[in-house]
Formats: C-alpha cells, structure tokens, sequence
C-alpha cells in the first residue's frame, strides 16, 4: 500500500546530513561533554559547534546565549515559569494568546494556581491576535509577555516585531514559541527584539528530543531542572551530544536552504489546494489567508466527522492530524479553532495537512484522490442518517 505522510508539523523524518553528523557521537566521540579529560574537550567541541550554528542561524550576539533542553516543551515550561519567577518581585502579571501550545498555556495555568495573573488575549478569525486588546491589556506589574511565532495548527505568523516593540516600550520582556517558524520564516532576535525564543530540533528534520532556549544576555531566569552544573549552571543533566549535534546541523541546513524549501513547499501547497477544490466541494480553509506559512494548511469539510476521516485515510495510507499531535488523545475540539470564533461543526470537520519537503505531486494526486473517497463516503453516511431522523 502506498504511504503518504501529511504531517510535518507533528514530526519530521531525520535528514541523512543530520544522521551522518549525529552518528560519530554513539561510538567514536562518546565522552561526556563536561567531563575536564580529552574525550569530554572532544565531546564539547561537538556541543560548542551546535551551539554556534544555531546562534548564528538567528543572528543571536553570542552563543552563550543558547541553551540546550530536551524540547520545545521544556523551553516553554522553562521560559514562561522561569523569567516570571525571577521577576515576581516586580510583578506577577502574565500575558499570553489563547491560541498558544499548551506547553505555554499550561505553564500558565500553574503559574495562575501560584497566585500570578495571566491575561489570555483573544485572535480574530484568521487567528491574529490583536494589537490593540495587547495594548489595553498591559499593567504595571506586567513582566512578560509571550505569543508564538506561527501557529501549530493553522499556520498563521504573528506580528511578533511589533509585538515585541510594545513590550520593549513598557519595559516588559518577550518571550516566542518559535518551534514552527523556524525554517519556514527567517528568524532574527535582534531585529525582531526578542528576549527569549524556544526551538525544537524534530520539526526541521532533526532528531526528537533536543530543543533550546535563546535567553538574551543580561534577562534573568529561574533553573527548572537542578542537579548539575550544565549548560553554564541554568540546567543540570548530562547533554545529549548527538542529538545536540543532529540539532545544529539541522538547524544550519534549515537557514541554509529556506528559500528552495519554502519555494517547493508554496508550490506543493497550492497544487494541493486546486486539486483538492476541483474534485471536492464544501472545503474552508482556516487561518489567515497571505500571513502564513507554506507548510500547514487547515481545511474543514463540510458534514463530516474529522476523526472519521483521519481514520479512513489512514487506512488508505495518507497520515494527516486533526490538531497539535500533544493533544491528539484528547477529546476536546481545537482551542486554536475555537478561538477564531468557529462553531463546533467547523471545528469537528477540520484536519491539519502539513507538507514536507520531500513530497512529490504523485504522493498529492494519491492525497487528493483518497481524501476525495473518503470525504464522499462519510458525506453519504451522513445524509443517510439525517434522513433516518427524519
């Protein structure tokens, strides 16, 4: 049975460039980076060289302003409780979207149960948040303000400059979720003025496991992970040398070929959606129409049930999400959707197609034309039972 993997923005396949780098570290250079004899200074040549590609990736002033952690997860985690920790002297009050991972949002929900207040910003129908309500909704005590970069879900890029310039001009830190984005817009935390920014490895063709923190010079954060001197003292636990070497890597190859990739990607992308709407009818697609990225497309199909159709096309090989994969057991519908002011129809007909760059137009005709059977099944089940309630 063919196999067609529509869901890149869950995962992505290790690139071999990034396997051929991380494969040294298992065997030949396999000491432990903090360790003071010559196999640790080999190991940590390995680490320096990642953290250097990746500060230079996002034109960060130095490399150590880039901290390795086991995730976007744990960055988040860390951005969001650390930095409000460290500042609650000033304040306790948080802002953030409705729409962020749950990485931040539930970060937040423990900060609130601490006494901190955090102020959920709503986003438009396109899933843009607001300038203005982020501006009525700044106080005093407010020490951080932190909206991802791209959406997980529907794709949408915020304003993150001028978010982060109205920060700056309350004298509030800005923090980014900026797992989606990276490689698919160019990041440049000084430029865009940002003070901390999460990245994972696994979304650009690296291996699972291995994010980082940027942390700007001079912002002060509270350890989450204690119990060991690494990563300059802010986050204890032996470092994963091949994965933190897989990680540089593909972060180098991410920048390096952004333009061929997101050029292939659009261009994907847009044969998908024509082939898509000649053959279906009844489809939206969601989130906002130019500000987004190449690589995720959300789409609701009219009448039919989103976790049917992901089953049927699974069975059929094509391998499509209904959401972020972190909430994929979850029997909620999309926070992110809800948010931009869909129903619950809508919502429960949505799915998340993302491509990645080795997608050929066979392996979309093959998409298209599953999706197009499978829509048309759960489209007659559908009428048959409304007409039996009848």
């Amino acid at each position: 049975m063919r196999k067609v993997y529509l869901d890149n923005a869950s995962t992505t396949y290790v690139s071999s460039e990034v396997l051929a780098e991380m494969l040294p570290c298992f065997n030949a250079i396999y000491g432990n980076s903090n360790s003071l004899h010559s196999f640790g200074r080999d190991a940590m040549s390995i680490v320096d060289r990642a953290r250097d590609r990746i500060a230079t990736a996002i034109n960060a002033a130095k490399s150590n302003e880039i901290y390795f952690t086991s995730g976007g997860t744990e960055a988040d985690n860390w951005a969001i409780k650390g930095i409000a920790h460290a500042y609650a002297n000033k304040g306790k009050h948080i802002i953030t979207s409705k729409i962020e991972h749950h990485a931040v949002l539930d970060a937040c929900k423990q900060l609130e149960e601490e006494g901190y207040e955090v102020t959920y910003l709503s986003v438009d129908s396109t899933g843009l948040v607001s300038l203005v309500e982020l501006l009525d909704s700044i106080r005093k005590d407010t020490t951080l303000i932190s909206i991802m970069a791209v959406n997980n879900e529907v794709g949408t890029i915020q304003n993150i400059k001028a978010i982060a310039k109205i920060a700056h001009d309350y004298g509030i830190l800005f923090h980014t979720d900026a797992v989606q984005a990276l490689g698919a817009i160019r990041l440049d935390v000084q430029d865009m003025e940002i003070d901390a920014m999460t990245l994972s490895a696994h979304k650009i063709n690296g291996p699972k496991g291995i994010g980082c923190l940027y942390l700007k010079n001079g912002v002060r954060i509270e350890n989450m992970i204690v119990g060991g001197n690494q990563e300059r003292s802010k986050r204890g636990g032996t470092v994963n040398v091949p994965a933190v070497a897989g990680f540089g890597k593909a972060v180098e190859m991410a920048v390096r070929d952004i333009t061929i990739n997101q050029q292939k990607l659009r261009s994907e992308r847009d044969y998908f959606i024509r082939s898509i709407t000649d053959k279906v009818d009844y489809i939206s697609i969601n989130g906002h129409p130019q500000q987004k990225v190449n690589g995720i497309l959300n789409m609701s199909f009219e009448m039919v049930d989103n976790e049917s159709l992901l089953m049927l096309l699974d069975i059929d090989g094509v391998a499509v999400s209904i959401g972020s994969a972190c909430t994929s057991n979850s029997a909620q519908p999309s926070h992110v959707l809800k948010a931009m002011g869909f129903d619950d129809d809508r919502i429960k007909s949505s799915i998340r197609i993302s491509f990645g760059k080795n997608i050929s137009r066979a392996d979309i005709d093959y998409a298209v034309d599953v999706i197009e059977k499978s829509v048309a099944k759960l489209r007659s089940i559908s009428a048959l039972t409304k007409a039996g309630r009848k």
